[in-house]
Formats: C-alpha cells, structure tokens, sequence
C-alpha cells in the first residue's frame, strides 16, 4: 500500500476555492514563484517528485526518466499528465490509484484504547531490516536507508509498530511534512507505505498507524494529510472512509517498469490465477517463456520454450508421474513407501469399527484423524484422546472421503520441506493459527478479524474457520466463542497448523538440520517424485528427531517467499532458461 500528498489543495473539498491563479503560475515556471525549483526526495525505495516544481512537462518527464534500476519513482501533483505523458508515452503512465485526503478540521480521535503494541521511529539497522522483512512479505520494495534524503533536508520518517510481548516489528509507515520538503504553501503532509503483518494477532494495528501520523502532524501546525491507494483496495478504503478521508482529483505519473508492469499493462490472463499458479507463471513472464493459461480457476496453465512444452497445475507437472501422484495422495500407500525406504513413520490403520478404534487410541494414547485422501487440512483433527471425539472426529473426515485414516499423535513443531528436483529448496515451521486478547473484544470477533486480515494477505486462500475443530480447540482451553481475553494473552485457535485454515509459516531454511535434509531428499526419491512438500513433526528446525507426516505432490511455493521456489520449478521445467549470473 502506498500514499501521497498534495502541495496545492482542492479547497473544494472543504466548501473554500482553491489558489488556482497560484497553480497556472507553478506550471507556467516563469520563476516568478520561489518554489519554481525542481524538487524530489529520495525515500529509500524510489524518488518522490514534486510535479508541480518543475518548470515544464518536458523537464518533469525527464526527470522520471532517470529512474535507477530497483527503484520506483513517482512524479506527484501533476496537474497536466496528459502532457507530461506526450513527451514520453513509451516510457510513462498515468497511475491508476486513488488520491484521499482528509482535512485534519475533519479528524476526529479514536474511542477506543488499542493494546499491545507501541508506535516509535525506524532508527537501528535491526529496525530496517524488520520493516524491508514486512515490506516483502507485503510485496513491496524494500527500503535502503542509505539513500534517504535526510530529515533535515526535508527527507520522510518511517514508524513502526512494535508488538511489546516480543518485540517484533508488526507494521509500518512512511511519512511525509510537505512544508519542511519542498516549501508547501498549504501545510500539508502525506502518508506512504503502510504495511501490517498478515499474521499480525493485534487489533488494529494499521488503524493506529496512520492515526498516529495524523497526530503526529497536527500537532507540528499542518493542515491535512494526503495518501494514495489502489482503486480496489477495498479493504484499506474502507479504514480511511471510517477516519474521514475524501477523494481528492489529482494525478500521478511513473515510469514503465518491472515493478509497475501491473499498473500498466493491467489484467492479463493471469490475473484470475491464485497465488500458487501466478507466482510460477510470473516467473516464467520473466524468462520469455510463453505462457497460456487454460484454466485459471482451476490453476491449469501451460509453458511454451524452445520447443518444449509442460502443462502445470499450480507446482504439479506433466513431470510427475500419475504413479507418484498416487502414492502422495493415498496416505496409507506413502506410509508403506516410506516405511521401505526407512524414515521414521508414526503408527498408522484405517478406522474401522468402534472396537477397533478404542484398541488402536488405548495403543497410542492420542491419535490423529484424517481423510484418506485429502488436501488443504480439511478433515483433519489432531491429539484426540477420548472415544467420543475419536467418533465425532471419524464421522467428519468421512466428509471428504469414506476411508479415514488413524495415526498416533505425536508431540512437536509442523515442519513442512519443500524439495525441487531432489534438492531441498525451503523448510518452514508451520503454526497454527492464533490470536492474542485485548481485553475487550470476545474470542469470535478476534478470530474473524485474524481471519479478514489472512484472508486478504493471500488472496482468499487462507482464513480461520469457524467450525467444529475450532470449536473443540477452543473447548479444551476452557473458552468459548463470547469469552474475553486478557490483554496480552495468546490462544491457538487450531490444532493444525495448515495454511489454508489460517497458520503462518516461519522461515528455518538456513538452520534446517542435515539429518533432516537428507530424509527429505530419501522421501522425494522414494516417490520418485521431483517437486514436493513433506510434512514432518520434529522437536526442533536445528534438531535430526522427526516422524514423517504426508506428502503433498501439489506443494504452494508462494507460501515460502522470500526463498527461490519459483525459479528452482521454472529450472526444473525448463534448464536452459536459467538466468545468466
């Protein structure tokens, strides 16, 4: 999400007429008007430049074309794009998003106290590296503090929110004070690059962000604060709506590149893709590689290069075998294969009749259900331990296939490793989905809000539902969906810890332990599968205990950003399109 300000504003906004005759002198760039100078600041991620400082469309456009390479810079307050894009119509684009405003008369102070988190300054090398850690999560560039205009010149302040149980950096914004940057007869101010944690458990937090920086400037003698947001965000319209911004009529010129090339272009084929296809697909654009999408509902897709051609659904090729597919999908089959290559397996049997199921939890203590064939979580409960849920349990994953499988639960961390053509290529722990109590909302309101924000963070395809597993998780802690938890206190609301039902995933790549690697790489091969996703419990990332879990032939590798799934599968596909180092 990005923002901005505006240095002449629509007074119409507010009932007042706008200092027109002031403005045509700005463009005119006669040097009449002291502020005539070309001003830009440089914000860590790309140049901000103030469109109305220059002197003429075609010294505006000239300036966006020096652009440095990673950067994105965006020309603001440009009264006549039309002409600063006759100058350059190959190179520049009018800028699609929204421009809001909201005149600090118009402000008015939150009712409600929100907990758990602090808002303070960027100003330690461990800060930046936490925000650009959001900032890509986020899909955003990162930032490079060495480059940013100095706040005594006029440069913007990063802020942060702090989560004050553990420290971690949960969100971020940029702001901008217009009078100290370029002069701004107005007084205004601008907010940029807002950014929350979509495993975020704290209420709130983009809320109190943006507050903060309406404060912040109020209290320094603005008058308003301006901000841009993409024309479908509609989740981030709605919180500005609540705080009182308006639409303000005003442009925004960039240049065509990479990072832009969605602004500009606008949906393709791709478009209606979930993640797990587009990041593949995204990828392959990046190569040259000729793309056809089939079904984007389905996530079919097929790849074109140098005369070979593969047909994907989402990470599942036309390399893998349907041989292999099956031993993944029949969890009894990859049971057996396993159990012959000598990885370490949890005790396993179909359920069968109440007698049966009884012996095999008396056996084991607590067990685990789940559909024969299954996918995304979905039938699965975990650490069972008396009959009647054993039967309630069954009797649900039946649901999603007749046969239902019965395993001995064990103890541990959900580890989930990636491996690409026999090669391990990622590793996360995958926790389950959680929330954290502010004391005053109830369980149910936090879990639908955690669930809003997983919701939008991936596309839809992840959110915490409100079934009876959840139901039975929150039971055994002694709560309910209408209890209030105490500030500060933190509750897993499932026992899985499967994306799609809300877990987060922890990167452990670097410190995967090589007894671990080596037992994945065994398992690919014992599939002969050459992209997949296994599941283990294990004690630690860095420790070799583990018990295999499942396999998954159709593995989502934009789970694990920032590690290089996608390019290791378009490797895979297609060698010879590898980048040259």
């Amino acid at each position: 999400m990005k923002a901005h300000a505006s240095p002449y504003g629509q007074r119409l906004l507010r009932g007042q007429v706008p200092s027109y005759e002031r403005l045509q002198a700005q463009l005119a760039g006669d040097g009449s008007d002291p502020h005539d100078q070309p001003r830009w600041l440089h914000c860590g991620w790309g140049r901000l430049l103030i469109g109305h400082t220059y002197p003429d469309p075609a010294s505006l456009a000239a300036a966006l074309a020096k652009e440095q390479p990673g950067e994105r810079d965006i020309a603001l307050y440009v009264a006549a794009p039309q002409q600063v894009l006759a100058q350059a119509p190959q190179q520049l684009f009018l800028d699609p998003s929204d421009t809001l405003r909201l005149w600090f008369s118009d402000y008015r102070q939150a009712q409600r106290v929100f907990r758990g988190f602090r808002i303070r300054r960027a100003q330690s090398d461990s800060d930046w590296a936490a925000i650009n850690e959001l900032y890509v999560a986020r899909g955003m560039l990162p930032v490079d503090p060495a480059l940013i205009t100095p706040r005594h010149q006029g440069g913007p302040v990063y802020w942060l929110a702090e989560d004050e149980d553990n420290g971690a950096v949960i969100g971020s914004v940029m702001g901008l004070n217009h009078q100290k940057a370029f002069d701004d007869p107005e007084h205004g101010s601008s907010l940029w690059c807002l950014a929350v944690d979509p495993n975020c458990t704290r209420p709130g937090v983009g809320e109190v962000l943006v507050r903060h920086l309406i404060e912040h400037f109020m209290s320094r003698g603005l008058s308003h604060l301006d901000l841009s947001v993409l024309h479908d965000n509609r989740q981030a319209k709605r919180l500005y709506a609540k705080l009182g911004f308006r639409t303000l009529p005003t442009f925004a010129v960039k240049r065509k590149n990479g990072i832009n090339q969605p602004l500009f272009l606008g949906p393709g084929p791709e478009a209606g893709l979930n993640p797990y296809a587009r990041i593949i697909v995204e990828e392959a654009y990046k190569r040259g590689i000729d793309v056809q999408v089939d079904d984007a509902t389905a996530g079919l897709f097929t790849l074109n290069h140098g005369g070979r051609r593969v047909r994907c659904r989402e990470s599942l090729s036309d390399l893998t075998t349907a041989v292999s597919m099956t031993l993944c999908q029949d969890k009894s089959l990859t049971h057996k294969v396993l159990e012959a290559a000598g990885l370490s397996l949890p005790a396993q049997q179909l359920a069968g009749n109440a007698a049966d199921n009884l012996a095999f939890l008396e056996d084991h203590g607590a067990v685990v259900v789940k559909p024969l064939d299954g996918e995304q979580g979905n039938g699965v409960a975990v650490n069972l331990t008396c009959l009647q849920d054993l039967d309630a349990a069954i009797e649900h994953a039946r649901q999603y296939d007749s046969r239902v499988l019965l395993e001995s639960f064990h103890e541990g961390l959900d580890l989930r490793i990636v491996v690409i053509g026999y090669e391990v290529v990622a590793a996360a722990i995958r926790h389950p989905a959680s929330i954290v109590g502010d004391g005053q909302h109830a369980i149910g309101a936090l879990i639908e809000a955690q669930s809003r924000r997983r919701q939008a963070a991936t596309g839809g395809e992840s959110k915490i539902p409100l079934d009876a597993e959840t139901q039975r998780t929150l039971h055994a802690a002694g709560v309910d969906y209408d209890t209030i938890l105490p500030a500060g206190q933190r509750l897993a609301v499932r026992r899985t810890a499967n994306l799609h039902t809300g877990g987060c995933l922890e990167d452990v790549t670097a410190r995967l332990h090589p007894t671990l690697v080596d037992a994945a790489v065994r398992a690919a091969r014992a599939l002969d599968i050459p992209v997949v996703g296994l599941d283990l419990m294990v004690k630690a990332a860095d420790q070799p205990d583990y018990v295999f879990i499942e396999a998954n032939e159709r593995v989502g590798l934009a789970n694990h950003e920032p590690q290089p799934t996608a390019e290791r599968f378009v490797d895979l596909l297609f060698p010879h399109s590898r980048p040259v180092p």
